[in-house]
């Protein structure tokens, strides 16, 4: 048996005010290209967009991550820092975790030809990106720690999935999600709750993703499970840290799968779709989801529901086949005979009872 050889973030600073230390992590990067900024927009206005160090070299792009990061938008933003600063000394994210996504796949493709679509996949990059470092504002997804950036193509929604990928470096501020409305840093933290239960719960588990995976399924449970206390966002911001560990050498299962399919043909925010799909997987995840559900209450969310009610048989069809697409999630949920449990017909009857 070959074991991978995973990459990890070298290098990690974590605590309460840490953002302000940004410019001494920068300085010794520094070239004089310049540094490419991207910046989830929301911040446009809030006083965190001043407090980033710029110099006049550098490059601060306001991102728009309304809809799912699309292979397109990360060819554009590539192409504008490329017009702008040549190659940058790096790229430095700041945001969630489509924000944190966009800035790993600029950085890849500012040293790899051609478009993202086509590296959507495992191992196609051949080139190290730029240095690059991710600053979460939201916490849950684990893009600060994975070595993918998912994106939706022209024909699929497909993570760049790559030794590469993997951040330089990252920020770890507390007080950075402090005010992320409940809703939102639900379906965030609900992204690291159901990465916890499928990695857990799947074939693929071993010692290294259980370790991982338990201690952030129980912070998940403290942070969501009771009332916000003082060190509610330091738990957050680990067990999405730690979330993201459990699946490096593991993986995900059902619900990723098809909350894939929901995003690419309804495009739905990562978030909302697991939660959506995962209400649905009690015969694949029945202790995971009546848990999720206590959360939920608990925290006085309410799900949408029928999104694809009226949905046109071509639309169920791409959702199947992006779904389906996903084999080793499958593999991981269910074993190598995964097609077999999974006909088409029983994707089909999830998806219509979302």
């Amino acid at each position: 048996m070959k074991f991978r050889n995973f990459p990890m973030v070298p290098r990690v600073v974590f605590g309460r005010g840490s953002f302000d230390q940004l410019d001494e992590i920068l300085a010794p990067r520094r070239t004089g290209a310049g540094f490419a900024f991207l910046m989830d927009q929301v911040h446009r206005e809030r006083p965190l967009a001043r407090r980033i160090p710029l110099r006049k070299e550098d490059r601060l792009i306001f991102v728009d991550v309304t809809e799912e990061p699309k292979t397109t938008y990360v060819d554009a933003l590539r192409d504008e820092v490329q017009e702008a600063l040549g190659t940058p000394d790096g790229v430095v994210g700041i945001g969630g975790g489509s924000t944190l996504d966009l800035a790993k796949a600029v950085a890849l493709m500012l040293t790899n030809p051609g478009s993202s679509a086509d590296y959507q996949g495992w191992d196609l990059i051949r080139n190290p990106a730029v240095w690059k470092a991710g600053i979460p504002t939201l916490s849950g997804t684990g893009a600060e720690v994975s070595r993918t950036a998912v994106l939706t193509g022209p024909v699929k929604k497909l993570g760049l999935n790559s030794d590469y990928t993997v951040f330089d470096q990252v920020v770890l501020d507390p007080d950075l999600i402090r005010d992320v409305p409940n809703p939102q840093r639900f379906y965030t933290g609900m992204d690291c709750y159901i990465h916890c239960v499928e990695s857990l719960e799947g074939t693929y588990l071993n010692a290294f993703s259980q370790a991982y995976g338990e201690k952030a399924l129980e912070l998940c449970r403290q942070v969501f499970l009771g009332p916000h206390t003082d060190d509610s966002d330091e738990k957050l911001m680990m067990a999405s840290w730690f979330g993201g560990m459990s699946i490096a050498y593991s993986q995900v299962g059902v619900c990723h799968a098809l909350s894939y399919g929901l995003s690419y043909v309804l495009g739905l925010h990562h978030g909302i779709g697991n939660c959506i799909a995962f209400d649905q997987l009690e015969a694949f995840y029945p202790e995971g989801v009546a848990e999720f559900r206590r959360m939920m209450a608990c925290q006085e969310v309410a799900l949408p529901r029928g999104v694809t009610r009226g949905l046109s048989e071509a639309d169920m069809e791409r959702m199947i086949d992006t779904a389906l697409g996903l084999a080793p999630l499958w593999e991981n949920a269910l074993g190598p005979d995964w097609r077999e449990q999974m006909p088409r017909q029983r994707v089909r009857a999830l998806f219509e009872k979302m």
